[in-house]
């Protein structure tokens, strides 16, 4: 089962950027669905985005589509979420999953590895 490990995260103002990465070991990258999901205290664990194992294909949510581009590198087993005109409300833990759906699902129950996350806090 791969393992996940999520950087990137931090303190950053409104409007600002952030890029977060996931480092995938144990197993190869390209045969995973990969996804970002999202937490923010008192809430459920929201989908952000998706992407295919070949990395043509990208799904986000609608609260981040046009703003969050999800990208990875299967020869660096990391995939990416760059986070642009960022808001109060994407703050949250941020969390890297791994499954083996061959569609670009959005549930978290689909995935069945995770990483610990890492927080991204936006100022207003």
């Amino acid at each position: 089962q791969v393992q996940l490990v999520e950087s990137g995260g931090g303190l950053v103002q409104f409007g600002g950027s952030l890029r977060l990465s996931c480092a995938a070991s144990g197993d190869t990258l390209n045969t995973y669905t990969m996804a970002w999901f999202r937490q923010a205290p008192g809430k459920e664990r929201e989908f952000v985005a998706a992407i295919s194992r070949s990395g043509g294909g990208t799904r986000y949510a609608d609260s981040v589509k046009g703003r969050f581009t999800m990208s990875r590198d299967n020869r660096k087993n990391t995939v990416y979420l760059y986070m642009t005109i960022l808001n109060p409300d994407d703050t949250a833990v941020y969390y890297c999953a791994a499954g083996r759906a061959q569609f670009l699902v959005t549930i978290p129950r689909d995935f069945n590895s995770w990483g610990q996350g890492t927080q991204v806090t936006v100022s207003a």
